[in-house]
């Protein structure tokens, strides 16, 4: 089995059209999308309406569901845009999207954790920055969660961890957002570096799991400009170098 992995596209239609456009070149079985999908000053309606023709498995990340939860006094702008921007179509649909998911016997899906979908699974902050978290950490987060594959969004940052028992965690890092400062639990920052869309494919060889990441261009410069129209000059930094800075 050969299936491709794509999370956090946080609206960004162009990036996805560029991944999937890879996808289907090089050949799978499957794609499946871990979630954060819509949420940013992009085009989230777009992205939904693509997604849901997709016949993809989606996922909900932690931001499909503070779209639908978010409150002028309790909201960021990023959701609250997205949640604008959406119709009673794919309103309808984001109700439809779990945040985990046991997709086959040996294959579970989550965008943060088995336990919590804000939660990162292969990194933690410490010092303002997203690093790697320790075995013990990792192992914390896994609970009872005892597949084959595990595959996971959240932190943008693309790895793929094996554990001492043989299971491969994977995060395929972002479609959509290269760059970002987050504030919870504590102030950090992540920066890629670089403006490309990333995605993985994992394939089992001889009864194992095996990942590699991919990196896509596309033309992160109009997506920037977009951003920058919506009063959102931070995202277009980070669309257009993979840097908040």
């Amino acid at each position: 089995m050969r299936l491709a992995l794509v999370s956090d596209i946080h609206g960004n239609l162009p990036a996805l059209e560029a991944v999937a456009a890879d996808i289907r070149r090089r050949g799978v079985d499957q794609v499946l999308c871990l979630g954060d999908n819509l949420s940013g000053p992009l085009l989230p309606r777009e992205t939904a309406q693509w997604l849901m023709a997709s016949g993809w498995p989606v996922l909900a990340g932690n931001h499909e569901r503070q779209i639908l939860e978010w409150r002028t006094d309790a909201g960021s702008a990023s959701d609250g845009y997205a949640l604008a921007a959406l119709g009673t179509a794919e309103l309808d649909w984001l109700r439809t999207l779990q945040p985990m998911w046991q997709w086959a016997a040996d294959i579970f899906l989550c965008h943060g954790t088995p336990r919590r979908d804000d939660e990162h699974f292969l990194e933690t902050p410490r010092h303002g920055v997203l690093g790697l978290a320790t075995a013990a950490e990792i192992t914390e987060r896994l609970g009872a969660q005892r597949s084959a594959l595990i595959a996971c969004g959240h932190s943008h940052l693309p790895r793929c961890l094996r554990m001492a028992g043989g299971q491969l965690l994977v995060n395929p890092g972002s479609v959509g957002l290269q760059a970002y400062v987050d504030d919870e639990p504590e102030r950090y920052v992540v920066e890629r570096g670089t403006p490309d869309a990333h995605y993985a494919i994992v394939e089992q060889v001889a009864g194992t799991w095996r990942g590699s990441q991919h990196a896509v261009p596309y033309d992160h410069g109009a997506m920037a400009a977009l951003a920058e129209r919506n009063g959102r000059p931070d995202w277009a930094r980070a669309l257009l170098h993979g840097y908040v800075g």
